[in-house]
């Protein structure tokens, strides 16, 4: 999986684009691109890695992600099956406020807006209590044309500028300086742990997949993301637990724990509670009460 420099659809005679797609799954390459991003989840789920950080997300998420900053919404492994029947959906804006928008947000008027995204390069996502109110604006843009569909790009920065000191980074954006050749093996190693998290991954075949010596590959992983494999590794995992344990009636926390390729439950209770903050059983009941279900 190489990091790739992904050309969006353009639109010459647009300079805020918005779409809305339907298909069997998300693109499923890491990538990047100069345009900031505004993504809403309409239906699907997955897992979400952006810089050297990883989410899972639900419908309804909503994240900003910045210029040229590498990411993938992975799908599940039950939307690549033969005849899944599964379907994603999303809502996506690009604008690029260095190109066709640079004199716009060069005007003394939009200073406070062009600082508001000079310190967001890293992205974020919106807060659950203001992701109603940004889809709405993000629809209004949609269906919107010419100058109406500018002044609606206006308010929607307007309000994420409103929102501006409940946001946190999305990454600490170690990924955004790496290379192509870099990112090509980090990639690599991304899709492996995320295809095989459920099996017994070992350091020398992850360190087989970068074509590096396991004591070179844990300093290069380190350096360029930030994180150590084994603890990039079991966020992955507490990702896909956190998934699993968000569907009503699931079968059992032991049941989760060995299907998210922990061997112990004790083990994964301990490493499930320093990533979430969280023991299982309460992150469970506490995503239930606030999705209601």
């Amino acid at each position: 999986m190489k990091v790739l420099q992904f050309t969006i659809p353009v639109a010459h005679n647009r300079s805020v684009i918005i779409q809305e797609e339907q298909l069997p799954y998300f693109y499923p390459y890491l990538h990047r691109h100069q345009e900031i991003q505004l993504t809403q989840v309409i239906e699907g789920s997955g897992t979400f890695v952006v810089g050297t950080n990883i989410y899972t997300f639900h419908p309804g998420d909503i994240f900003f992600i910045g210029p040229n900053q590498p990411h993938i919404f992975k799908s599940g492994p039950e939307y690549f099956e033969p005849d899944a029947g599964k379907k994603v959906r999303s809502l996506t804006l690009f604008f690029d406020p260095s190109e066709k928008l640079k004199s716009f947000f060069s005007l003394p008027e939009m200073k406070t807006i062009q600082m508001f995204i000079d310190r967001h390069s890293t992205g974020f996502r919106i807060p659950s209590a203001y992701t109603g109110p940004v889809a709405d604006k993000m629809r209004l843009i949609k269906g919107a044309g010419s100058v109406d569909r500018m002044l609606c790009f206006l308010q929607l920065l307007k309000y994420l500028h409103a929102v501006n000191d409940l946001l946190e980074p999305l990454s600490a954006g170690w990924l955004d300086k790496v290379s192509d050749s870099e990112g090509i093996r980090i990639g690599n190693v991304y899709d492996y742990i995320m295809q095989n998290y459920h099996t017994d991954i070992s350091l020398e075949n992850v360190a087989g997949i970068a074509c590096l010596t396991p004591q070179a590959f844990c300093r290069y992983f380190k350096k360029h993301t930030g994180h150590t494999f084994v603890g990039f590794l079991n966020e992955v995992r507490v990702n896909e637990a956190c998934k699993k344990l968000a569907v009503p009636g699931f079968e059992s926390v032991a049941t989760i724990a060995y299907e998210s390729g922990f061997k112990s439950i004790t083990h994964f209770n301990r490493i499930f509670k320093a990533v979430t903050g969280k023991s299982p059983l309460t992150y469970a009941k506490d995503y239930k009460a606030a999705s209601g279900y």
